[in-house]
């Protein structure tokens, strides 16, 4: 009786592995903050304030900035048809470009520019808002938006598509094989 062989796992496997539970782990923190802001499930959005019940994802967040360079730009934003809908479809593209493993390299940008805009509606480097009131920013540069651009970044940088994805299938398809960005 010959003993059964048992595939080895190296460091680049768990490496790759890894990476891939951060890619899906990432897509689906996206896609819960789609879901809850387009249903209202009753965690960050109330059912009444749902997007499909005619509520802005934006309103809330934007109108209530009072702080930094883009303050009043970022109020003038909130609560408009085109900030809300695209705010959603960038939820929802990018939180299902990583769970799926495609598209990662426009979801990196998109979600990158995403959390940009977030971070400076925050503007973390004040330590007062224009009501005078104290911000509670923690770290004056890096924060939440920062670390989550940075996930992006290196997800789309890495072979993370390679597991557990439909990367193989998506990458095959005439139009991804003529624009490689697409990838």
């Amino acid at each position: 009786m010959s003993a059964v062989q048992v595939p080895v796992r190296t460091r680049a496997d768990a490496g790759a592995m890894s990476i891939a539970v951060l890619r899906i782990a990432t897509g689906l923190l996206f896609l819960w903050a789609f879901f809850d802001k387009a249903f209202g499930l009753g965690y960050a959005t109330t059912e009444k304030n749902a997007w499909f019940s005619g509520g802005s994802p934006t309103k809330g967040f934007l109108g209530n900035v009072h702080v930094g360079p883009l303050e009043s730009t970022f109020r003038a934003w909130a609560g408009t048809w085109w900030a809300d809908t695209l705010f959603m479809l960038g939820l929802l593209a990018v939180g299902t470009a990583l769970v799926l493993g495609i598209g990662l390299r426009i979801a990196a940008i998109a979600g990158s520019l995403m959390m940009l805009l977030m971070w400076a509606a925050e503007w973390p480097p004040a330590q007062h808002n224009s009501l005078g009131e104290a911000t509670r920013s923690t770290n004056p540069l890096i924060d939440y938006h920062v670390v989550y651009a940075l996930v992006l970044i290196v997800v789309a940088a890495t072979a993370s598509s390679a597991i557990w994805s439909l990367a193989q299938w998506w990458s095959g398809l005439p139009l991804v094989r003529s624009n490689t960005w697409l990838r």
